[in-house]
């Protein structure tokens, strides 16, 4: 018995210790490598269309060359590569997804679009100010499917909506407080956590119709992302990525560093909380590698020109990041077309062809977004033009001054060819707002209002102006004071701050877009037509359109 007990003990024994020297031996858990790839400001860019990227040349790297990047074909064919690294992976973009999109997309209510991304394996999309575009109900379809109201889009009979998740944390409904979408997500890669939460600028009442954001409020950035914290911690959550549709300008086109980088995002990162690990941001569609208060900060250029591999190395045990890097990386068209989103853009380019490529008139050459001292553009003259030319008769409201938002021109106008032509396609380009002409009576102390509010805490917006139109600006004045009243002039004529004068905007403008309050005050107003077929009108009337060279705007100091 005794025997027995004794060996009992001693198998007991033996098992205990190989237990223990078990335990000891065990490997270490490795580390988990997640990997992110991002994008931002696509705007409905399907078509491998006329998107260059400065980078250095191979050949010579104290200059620079020009490349086309873009298109979906070859952004789906990049993402699929770089997911074809790592298995833990996750694709993103932080914001205008949508919106101000080129005709094969906005003709079908950008159901395009959200397709295309569905197939490509976004993850999520934090809301930009243009996702708000055409207003929140219309931005809820994309995430959850139906056809418009209109019948246009729904190609194939029916549209289901996105198959990923639209992230809108400081987008509060007015009434509720509840945010319109989720303010974050979560992903687990080998038993980690990953969040990510998704903002657009605070000030997106600021460059939205007020109908597209009517109800809703726009949060602080930083209070917001900060209050998450907590939120994901308690989830097990360390590792926090924010994606924000609010960006930087670099001071130099480096797109992979962040030499002297200013902007709005500068000062919310550094307010952000320690936990938070890296900012995808956007909205300014500058590219930029940056490391600030120890984060990663990101954007991806725009239009689909580029994508960011963002690689993350994390501690399984703490759930924090010990090692990240980021690459932005453009988005060549040296490698294979993804054949599933060469039949999207192949079906929805059937659709529009007819419409798209239709000649509409002439150019005497470029009508470039180059911008003067003064602030003014060539085609911001034109454009301000075509507006007045529209609504200056006595029957379409005896507009004599028309402003033109900078904001509202989204790509430049060149000649299609030798003979100076241009299509239907390209005015759409520049035009693809949908926006209405809006012709009102402004005072000449108003009209010196409104013009003053083109700064604004640093900011500057300076509207484009009709022929005929004048004044001065002084860089070195304050906000609120850099016009001189006495050199806002018409026709020549100095103006008279009591008189009354009919102006010219777009419904955008008219209703306190961009910062230009002083319109909503516009007495005896009248609409007009389409600004796109505004616009068109004026290019098939005017055969190898004059490229107007003279400068409206001048600038002191």
């Amino acid at each position: 018995m005794k025997l027995r007990n004794a060996l009992l003990m001693a198998s007991v024994t033996l098992a205990l210790t190989a237990c223990i020297d078990s335990d000891d031996t065990a490997p270490e858990v490795s580390a988990v490598d997640v990997k992110l790839i991002a994008i931002n400001d696509f705007h409905g860019n399907l078509e491998a269309g006329p998107i260059t990227l400065t980078i250095p040349d191979p050949s010579d790297p104290s200059k620079t060359i020009k490349i086309p990047v873009g298109g979906i074909e070859y952004l789906a064919s990049w993402v699929k590569s770089l997911k074809a690294k790592n298995p833990n992976n996750v694709v993103v973009s932080a914001g205008d997804l949508i919106g101000a999109s080129p005709m094969i997309s906005a003709l079908y209510h950008d159901e395009p679009t959200i397709e295309a991304m569905s197939a490509l394996g976004l993850d999520f999309n934090a809301v930009g100010n243009h996702e708000f575009d055409d207003g929140s109900e219309e931005l809820l379809r994309m995430q959850n499917g139906g056809c418009h109201a209109d019948k246009v889009g729904c190609a194939d009979g029916k549209f289901d909506g996105a198959k990923f998740k639209f992230l809108a944390a400081n987008v509060q409904h007015s009434a509720t407080g509840k945010t319109l979408f989720p303010a974050y997500q979560i992903k687990e890669f080998n038993g980690v956590k990953v969040g990510f939460i998704g903002m657009t600028l605070k000030g997106t009442k600021d460059v939205v119709t007020p109908s597209g954001v009517a109800g809703l409020d726009f949060k602080d950035e930083v209070e917001t992302a900060n209050k998450l914290v907590p939120e994901l911690q308690k989830q097990g959550v360390e590792t926090i990525v924010v994606l924000l549709h609010e960006g930087g300008f670099p001071a130099d086109k480096k797109y992979n560093e962040c030499n002297g980088i200013s902007g709005p995002i500068v000062n919310i990162v550094n307010k952000l909380d320690k936990a938070i690990d890296v900012v995808v941001s956007g909205h300014t569609h500058q590219p930029y590698n940056c490391r600030i208060n120890d984060k990663l900060v990101t954007s991806a250029y725009q239009y689909g020109g580029m994508v960011t591999d963002i690689d993350l190395t994390i501690d399984p045990k703490t759930r924090n990041v010990i090692k990240m890097s980021a690459n932005n990386l453009a988005v060549t068209r040296d490698v294979p077309k993804d054949t599933v989103q060469t039949s999207l853009v192949e079906k929805f380019l059937k659709l529009v062809s007819p419409l798209k490529d239709r000649v509409v008139g002439s150019i005497a050459g470029p009508l470039t977004k180059t911008v003067t001292a003064g602030g003014e553009m060539l085609l911001g003259r034109v454009m301000a033009d075509a507006l007045l030319d529209a609504t200056a008769g006595p029957n379409n409201g005896a507009s004599q001054i028309a402003f033109m938002n900078p904001g509202g021109l989204r790509t430049e106008l060149a000649p299609a060819d030798a003979s100076g032509k241009v299509t239907y396609g390209q005015l759409f380009a520049v035009q693809p707002f949908g926006n209405t002409l809006v012709t009102m009576t402004l005072t000449g102390e108003q009209i010196d209002k409104v013009l003053e509010q083109q700064w604004n805490a640093g900011v500057q917006k300076v509207m484009q102006v009709s022929t005929g139109f004048s004044y001065v600006w002084d860089k070195s004045k304050p906000d609120g004071s850099k016009v001189d009243l006495a050199s806002i002039k018409l026709n020549g004529v100095a103006i008279d701050p009591k008189a009354s004068y009919r102006v010219t905007v777009n419904n955008f403008m008219a209703t306190g877009g961009d910062g230009y309050l002083e319109f909503v005050n516009g007495k005896d107003i009248l609409g007009g037509p389409l600004d796109v077929d505004t616009l068109e009108k004026y290019v098939s009337k005017n055969p190898l359109l004059a490229i107007p060279n003279t400068d409206r705007i001048s600038v002191l100091n």
